[in-house]
């Protein structure tokens, strides 16, 4: 559900409606920050920070980002530091807190389930925010897009507080590079000292054999699975086999691509299904099928306690009523080279006009690529930013064609734009899955909005799901 879709209002909803309710885990250090400068509508964000076991670090940032009454409209963010695998202590203490902050809030006041969802090839953050999201009690821990083997082992020792590492992915890398991120949370001194407790893992997957394998081969324990299919939103796992596209353009997926239930069921975990699970009929064919029950994106995103900026999700409520919202499967959207769904919405840089007028500009760097540079040390480079940039870092001219800075466009659709020149602001992305059409089913009567308890009604009765 992109970058504070799935924010805390609605995992806090979520879970008190008996349900997991799970919150973003991406791009929570730059969310924060927007928040704190937006002048913290509410005090949420403060009353979390007074929660935060050390007041001098939450203090740091409260200091460093906060803008009393929030600033103008042509005002631009304060840039928060890149990812890097050195990162600065300052950002690292902003990944703790943030991720603290969320999860905090999505827990309080109830005694529901909360997870964070990551996305394994988002690395560099993996472990302090991790452990931020540890501080404030999170129950799970959801990873996709990617291979997450080392996740289990760093939840266990996280629990402890000890030092964790984690490998990095590096283009060019060679035989005997140890490339990854350290992390030792004593060296933060927080000051908690009783072991956390640790947070159940699952893996989100679009294969059995990538199943097999984790259970398998992951350093720690897995606690189950959650099967999403290529019509689910976001980034979704390329087609086995050599790329074909549709008449559309669309990327064309096949048998091989379905996960075999059979093989799943026989690791023993348990497991949800996810992408078109959004109908009650879908559901109860999970759970004949043996799943715990099934996870939901899209009809959540366009309810009433979504993050989704309030004009996108009118607008998009609109077309679903008009019939004319439409999802396209762009294969060359994404940075990473993984397909991506893109809702087409005007304004948004699914409008082949508003892409055009945008610089290609890459200054927040979740989905870079890290390459081996020619002296041994790390690089980084993006399919979005400037073509003669990427180029002349080894990039592959042809691969910058049609790619989109995702992470901007993904924290303008939160409602966090940044300003430039005091007149340009990002513009948004909206990504659902192909069901999208499907959420009439969750209006009443001439409504034209829904709530999250509508969709759970609706969908699941005393079936269990994450949203």
């Amino acid at each position: 559900m992109g970058v504070a879709i799935s924010h805390w209002r609605l995992a806090r909803t979520v879970s008190q409606l008996g349900q997991l309710g799970v919150v973003s885990g991406t791009a929570l250090d730059q969310v924060l920050a927007r928040r704190l400068q937006d002048g913290d509508p509410g005090g949420h964000m403060r009353r979390a920070l007074d929660a935060f076991p050390d007041r001098a670090m939450a203090e740091r940032v409260w200091d460093t980002y906060y803008i009393a009454g929030g600033r103008s409209s042509k005002q631009s963010y304060k840039e928060v530091p890149i990812q890097s695998i050195d990162n600065p202590r300052e950002l690292v203490e902003l990944c703790v807190v943030s991720n603290f902050v969320e999860v905090y809030l999505a827990r309080e006041g109830h005694q529901g389930l909360v997870g964070i969802n990551y996305l394994e090839k988002i690395q560099i953050p993996h472990l302090h925010s991790i452990y931020g999201a540890m501080l404030a009690g999170v129950d799970y821990v959801l990873m996709g897009a990617g291979i997450p083997l080392k996740i289990p082992g760093v939840l266990d020792c996280l629990a402890r507080h000890e030092p964790v590492t984690y490998p990095i992915t590096v283009t060019g890398a060679r035989p005997g590079d140890d490339i990854s991120v350290r992390f030792d949370p004593r060296e933060l001194a927080i000051g908690v000292d009783a072991p956390l407790r640790r947070p159940g893992f699952l893996a989100i997957i679009a294969s059995d054999v990538l199943a097999q394998t984790l259970h398998r081969r992951a350093t720690g324990r897995v606690d189950g699975f959650i099967v999403e299919g290529p019509t689910a939103g976001g980034h979704n796992a390329p087609p086995r086999g050599k790329l074909q596209l549709t008449a559309g353009g669309e990327p064309l997926y096949g048998e091989r691509d379905r996960v075999d239930l059979d093989r799943l069921r026989a690791i023993g975990l348990p497991f949800w299904l996810a992408g078109g699970y959004g109908t009650p009929e879908r559901v109860g064919e999970a759970l004949e099928a043996g799943a715990a029950g099934v996870q939901v994106g899209t009809a959540f995103a366009l309810c009433a306690e979504s993050g989704l900026r309030a004009d996108y999700r009118r607008a998009l409520l609109q077309q679903v009523i008009d019939g004319t919202a439409r999802v396209f499967t762009d294969p060359s959207a994404s940075p990473t080279g993984f397909p991506f769904k893109v809702v087409q919405l005007a304004g948004t840089v699914s409008d082949p006009v508003t892409y055009d007028a945008r610089p290609r500009i890459c200054d927040l760097g979740f989905l870079r690529e890290a390459y081996r540079q020619e002296d041994g040390t790390v690089g980084y480079r993006c399919a979005a930013e400037p073509v003669n940039l990427y180029v002349s870092k080894g990039g592959d001219a042809d691969a910058t064609v049609g790619r989109k800075c995702i992470c901007n466009a993904l924290i303008a659709t939160a409602g966090h734009p940044q300003v430039r020149a005091g007149r340009h602001v990002e513009p948004g992305i909206v990504t659902a899955g192909d069901d999208l059409a499907g959420v009439t089913r969750f209006l009443r009567p001439r409504a034209t909005d829904y709530t999250a308890a509508d969709v759970i009604d609706t969908l699941l009765g005393s079936a269990l799901c994450t949203a």
